[in-house]
């Protein structure tokens, strides 16, 4: 096939992959934005097969059908809880695929260059790419680990573990440059491979020394490399549609990365250094009095008759919600409510669950109504009006301390404000603190009630209480 047939394929490729893009970005267009992305991949998979460039296909057709068998088979099984231990998983493969791509690339005897400048550009891509590739390859298998809880996830706190860090990113820059620029085939390739091992230690090093608290902003950054990866593979093959794809993810990646930061009240620089994070959280006293009081609990009756009488409810879905698979009880609960009269939404934290978009997701699949569901932001002023809040499993996100204690560790926090609603039903199994670590001033406030139990269980029986008054 004509080589610019194949380039203006790319170009339909990469449009259709800035729609899908955009589409995500509303819950509305995710369906069609979806589509857009895999009529894109269709299109820039069947071209590179015309490639004449491509050679045979003997080898490569057999691989891609056992290595997307094998995707699908996981993707197919993977519960939603466990879909940041997916994307991270991803992300590992991605990384893998472009150091393995960089030396196989460098090593091939078929790639010429006309002149000494072309050979330092082509070098150039081949240690980028490999450089980012292997950063992303182990520091995706420890989030793997920490996110599966195959690994602590208490940050890795050694003594001058920055100045590693430096030692290391120089390291890897002295060793490029003994790989760039050099004539003869072959010969410099011991550099490109210590720079590969040095950069695979400080990929794992640097997602290591980061807590589990901050386990979701590193996948979203590993994802930012791994297309900043993706991209520098792209100028090396010269394929114009690895380069804009690859630049969209690592952009799109690196801007999300900052926005989950702001919304945890994290420093960017401090969390993809390693400088920030805690353990998971651990269990606190259960419902008897403590330094901030003592708490209220509630009975699945009880919580049925404060919400028959109210007229306005907003439901704060957490990662509890995601573990105990709620979200279908919930919804029956709300087209319930809605049917008699009660105005239901929901409100959601921008790094509620363990990745962006968990709670949307998990809504829509229960076929909860895309117009009920809003940013915090959108609702944060409605709670004062609200009669009932409810918490399902939710913890740091609702932390009121964020606002009113500047001692605590996520002081500045922006925070889901359920605590000015009238009352606050806080569904949880236990007292136990957030990733955070630190306990939660809401659950001890005079209008808070807590419901001890599994989400799932209690959202259930309140049902049934609630359809028998």
């Amino acid at each position: 096939m004509n080589a610019g047939v194949v380039t203006v394929s790319y170009i339909a490729a990469s449009v259709l992959f800035i729609l899908s893009l955009g589409g995500l970005a509303h819950q509305e267009s995710a369906r069609r934005g979806n589509l857009y992305g895999m009529m894109g991949m269709a299109i820039a998979v069947l071209f590179t097969f015309a490639n004449p460039k491509l050679g045979s296909v003997g080898l490569l057709i057999p691989v891609m059908l056992v290595g997307g068998g094998l995707g699908a088979f996981v993707a197919a099984r993977v519960k939603m809880t466990a879909m940041p231990q997916l994307v991270a998983g991803f992300h590992s493969f991605v990384g893998l695929a472009a150091v393995l791509e960089g030396i196989a690339n460098y090593l091939d005897p078929s790639v010429q260059h006309a002149s000494r400048a072309e050979m330092f550009i082509h070098e150039t891509e081949i240690a980028v790419g490999v450089f980012i590739g292997a950063i992303t390859f182990t520091g995706s298998l420890v989030a793997f680990g920490k996110l599966q809880g195959l690994i602590k996830s208490k940050p890795l706190a050694l003594p001058g573990r920055h100045g590693m860090n430096f030692t290391a990113a120089l390291l890897c820059i002295y060793l490029s440059s003994l790989f760039v620029g050099h004539p003869g085939a072959h010969t410099h390739l011991m550099p490109l491979l210590l720079m590969t091992v040095i950069a695979c230690g400080l990929g794992a090093h640097l997602v290591l020394s980061i807590g589990g608290a901050d386990m979701p902003v590193v996948v979203s950054m590993l994802n930012s490399y791994s297309g900043w990866a993706a991209a520098a593979t792209g100028f090396m093959l010269s394929n114009d549609v690895l380069i804009v794809v690859g630049a969209l993810v690592g952009s799109s990646g690196a801007i999300l990365s900052y926005i989950m930061c702001r919304a945890m009240g994290r420093s960017f620089i401090s969390v993809i250094l390693g400088g920030f994070g805690v353990e998971a959280g651990t269990a606190v006293a259960a419902s008897g009095p403590t330094e901030q009081g003592s708490v209220t609990s509630i009975t699945v009756e009880e919580t049925a008759v404060l919400l028959r009488e109210a007229k306005s409810v907003i439901i704060v879905p957490g990662f509890g919600m995601a573990v105990a698979h709620a979200q279908h009880p919930v919804y029956e609960l709300t087209r319930f409510l809605r049917e008699r009269g009660c105005k239901v939404r929901f409100a959601i934290h921008p790094v509620a669950g363990r990745m962006p978009g968990h709670m949307n997701v998990l809504l829509a699949e229960a076929k909860v109504p895309y117009d009920i569901v809003l940013e915090m932001d959108e609702i944060n002023p409605d709670f004062p009006s609200t009669d009932v809040a409810i918490v399902l499993g939710a913890n740091d996100t609702v932390n009121s301390g964020a606002q009113d204690d500047p001692s605590s560790p996520i002081y500045g926090m922006p925070v889901v404000e359920c605590w000015k609603a009238g009352t606050v039903i806080v569904s949880k199994r236990s007292m136990a603190t957030g990733y955070s670590g630190v306990d939660n001033p809401l659950f001890y406030k005079d209008n808070a009630r807590m419901l001890f139990g599994d989400a799932r269980k209690t959202v259930e029986a309140v049902f049934v209480a609630i359809s028998a008054l």
